[in-house]
C-alpha cells in the first residue's frame, strides 16, 4: 500500500478527512448520528453551558477548536447546539459541515448591540433579515442577494418569546466582520475607519435594529442550500443610550430551544395537512 493510501485510510478512521463530501466534518467533527435536525448556534463555546441546562438531558458529542457540540432533548424534542466562534467565516464552516451531517434548521443564539431607542438591555431581537456587511457570504453569492430569515423559524421564535413572556423586537440586523471599525467603534489609539462615525446613525435611520457578527452569513448560506435559519440575540448594549450589561443570554437560549420544539410541531401539522409550508391557517 502506498504512503498516500495509508494517509487517506488513517484520516478516514480518525474523522480528520478534508473531503468536502465527508459526513464527519473536519472542523466540527460530527456526523449524522451525533446531531439533531435542528441546531442552535451560539458563538462562544462557553455558552454551550448556558444552553444545555435548559434541556431535559444532553451529552457533549464533540469539541474541536471553537466548535463545541452537545445533543439532547428539550421538552422531548431532539435538539443540538454547536458553538461557532466569533465572526462569519467560522460560522460558515459550522453551517457547511452540519449541513453535511443532515442538519436542516439553524438558529443563531447570540448577543448584540441595539441601535434603536426603546430597546433595553436584556431584550431579545428576532432577526427577519440582515444587512450583509460581513464578507463571507459574498464568496457564496452576489452581494445583492438577500439575507432573509426563514418565515417558519421567525414565527416559531416569536411564538416562543410570547409564551415565555420575554420582551422582544423583530426586524433587520446588520452583521459586521469586525467588532471595532466595522461597528463604528474607534480602534487602537482612536483610529476611525472611513465612514465609521456615521455608520450607526445611517443604520438607525434605515430602521435596522441591532448589530452582531454572524447572522447574515448563516441566513444567506442556509437560503442558498434550501435550509431553514433564523437568529435570536439578547441585547447586551444599546448604542443610543450607552447602557451595557451582559444580560439575557439564557432568555435567547430558552427562546431558541422552545422554537425548535414548536418547529417540530409545525412540521407535524404540515405533514398532516399535506402542506409544503406552515402558515397562519394551520393550527398548532
Amino acid at each position: 500500500m502506498s504512503d498516500e493510501s495509508e494517509t487517506t485510510a488513517d484520516e478516514a478512521a480518525s474523522g480528520d478527512s478534508e473531503d468536502p463530501n465527508d459526513e464527519v466534518g473536519y472542523h466540527v467533527e460530527v456526523g449524522p448520528d451525533d446531531v439533531a435536525d435542528a441546531v442552535l448556534l451560539p458563538g462562544n463555546p462557553e455558552r454551550v453551558d448556558k444552553v444545555t441546562p435548559l434541556w431535559d438531558d444532553h451529552d457533549e458529542v464533540a469539541h474541536h477548536r471553537e466548535y463545541r457540540t452537545a445533543t439532547g432533548t428539550y421538552d422531548g424534542a431532539p435538539i443540538s447546539v454547536t458553538s461557532t466562534g466569533i465572526g462569519s467565516p467560522s460560522a460558515a464552516i459550522a453551517v457547511e459541515e452540519l449541513a453535511r451531517a443532515d442538519v436542516d434548521t439553524f438558529i443563531r443564539v447570540g448577543s448584540c448591540g441595539a441601535i434603536q431607542p426603546g430597546m433595553d438591555v436584556g431584550d431579545l431581537v428576532i432577526t427577519t433579515g440582515a444587512v450583509r456587511q460581513e464578507g463571507t457570504s459574498d464568496e457564496y453569492v452576489r452581494e445583492d442577494y438577500p439575507a432573509a430569515a426563514d418565515g417558519e423559524v421567525v414565527s416559531a421564535l416569536v411564538a416562543a418569546a410570547e409564551r415565555l413572556g420575554y420582551d422582544y423586537h423583530t426586524g433587520v440586523t446588520m452583521s459586521a466582520d469586525s467588532f471595532y471599525a466595522g461597528q463604528g467603534r474607534p480602534g487602537f489609539e482612536g483610529f476611525e475607519a472611513a465612514g465609521s462615525d456615521e455608520l450607526v446613525a445611517e443604520l438607525r435611520e434605515a430602521n435596522v435594529k441591532n448589530i452582531e457578527m454572524e447572522a447574515s452569513a448563516i441566513l444567506t448560506i442556509a437560503n442558498v442550500y434550501g435550509l431553514r435559519a433564523g437568529a435570536v440575540c439578547s441585547v447586551y448594549a444599546n448604542r443610543v443610550t450607552g447602557e451595557f450589561r451582559t444580560e439575557g443570554e439564557s432568555r435567547a437560549a430558552e427562546t431558541a430551544s422552545l422554537a425548535v420544539k414548536l418547529l417540530g410541531r409545525m412540521d407535524a401539522v404540515k405533514r398532516e395537512a399535506g402542506a409544503d409550508r406552515w402558515h397562519a391557517g394551520l393550527s398548532l
